[in-house]
């Protein structure tokens, strides 16, 4: 059994969190392996193939951002700065227990971040090739995951075998699926679930220790709402606007956005950022020969605006706009994360073509423009 310590400011954290600290400590102690990812493009199976249980660690709270500036510009991503503020300052439990840290090269300011971060806690990055349109892409992506197999089988001194990433990639697919059930609660008219609902478990999900535990939840939770609604209960009027919502993660505006969102007459009915639907929806073809190849081809399909052309988001977008009967778009983009920033220019003139209404949010995770905020939501609403 592991003699794991506490961190040194334990005492000050409020019970939640201390409890938080207890539970992860106890899984580690025991002898559970823990592996934080921080972006879409992190290949699951693989950890999951590895005996290890992947949580997500991306930042969604201002409370560490003003620690995190210390070190980091302040002229940089909220999701960022609260990651690394969260590691820096030892709040985050599933950081702090962390076997190991798996980054990416998607924007600039994470992957010199991540560099950072390995002085805190061992950081593995997967460098992601620019683009998907190369021909040699998908091979350079292939080469990738295989390093990160063999650190992984290095790390916990296991075999990382065929059969148990053809395992790890069915359970991941049913994850998914289960996934996709609780996003097509949104597409009933009116929804059967709060947007905010979905949106909140879906970010406890990240945090359980393993993909059966996750899809236990999602499964209750759609088995409970479709009963709920069975019996005629509307949780959402039948005259909320239905709100697309894309653009950067949205766990971190939850509150300022989404709950403005339903406060003033609106309910998001479709997910449309990297882990939402369009990413929910991509299975590993479990059958195929070359089981790794056929979970790292999955990976570098998803959309991320880092991707060069990402032309793929664009008409995901438009598709989810007309099956979720969309009657406007709003894009959240965090400031400083510039390309999101950039592409939101094709997404406004993708809506202008299809003659749906279109706003975008730039923002952070601080209260400071909340007021602007829900004026703003407030009008467009209005205006549908």
């Amino acid at each position: 059994m592991k003699n794991l310590e506490l961190p040194k400011n334990f005492d000050e954290f409020v019970e939640a969190r201390k409890n938080s600290f207890l539970h992860v400590k106890d899984y580690v102690q025991n002898g559970g392996r823990l592996v934080g990812y921080l972006c879409s493009y992190t290949p699951l199976e693989v950890i999951d193939a590895a005996g290890a249980a992947a949580v997500g660690l991306c930042g969604t709270s201002n409370e560490p951002i003003a620690d995190a500036e210390k070190v980091l510009p302040k002229n940089l991503c909220p999701l960022v700065k609260s990651t690394f503020g969260f590691a820096y300052t030892d709040k985050c439990p599933y950081t702090y227990f962390s076997d190991l840290i798996v980054g990416e090269t998607t924007c600039d300011a994470k992957k010199k971040m991540f560099e950072l971060l390995n002085e805190i806690k061992e950081t593995y990055v997967l460098q992601l090739p620019q683009g998907q349109n190369r021909p040699y892409s998908k091979d350079m992506w292939y080469e990738e995951i295989k390093l990160f197999k063999a650190k992984l089988e290095e790390l916990f001194d296991v075999e990382i075998t065929d059969e148990k990433l053809r395992q790890a990639a069915h359970v991941r697919n049913e994850l998914r699926k289960a996934q996709l059930e609780l996003y097509e609660l949104q597409g009933m008219v009116p929804p059967a679930m709060k947007a905010t609902e979905v949106m909140t478990t879906l970010a406890q999900g990240v945090f359980n220790f393993g993909p059966e535990q996750q899809m236990a939840s999602f499964k209750a939770k759609v088995a409970t709402a479709k009963e709920a609604y069975e019996k005629g209960e509307r949780p959402v009027s039948p005259d909320a606007k239905r709100i697309l919502l894309t653009g950067c993660p949205s766990t971190g505006v939850i509150q300022k956005v989404g709950m403005t969102i339903e406060k003033k007459g609106g309910v998001i009915v479709c997910l449309d950022d990297c882990g939402g639907e369009r990413t929910s929806k991509m299975l590993v073809d479990e059958n195929a020969e070359d089981i790794l190849r056929a979970i790292s081809d999955r990976y570098l399909e998803i959309q991320c605006s880092v991707m060069t052309p990402n032309d793929g988001r664009i008409e995901n977008t438009k598709a989810m706009i007309e099956k979720y009967k969309a009657d406007g778009v709003i894009e959240v983009v965090l400031q400083a994360c510039h390309t999101f920033n950039v592409e939101s220019e094709k997404v406004r003139r993708m809506c202008e073509e299809e003659g749906i209404p279109y706003m975008k949010l730039e923002t952070d995770y601080s209260p400071t423009d909340s007021g602007q905020i829900e004026t703003r939501i407030e009008a467009f609403i209005e205006m549908l």
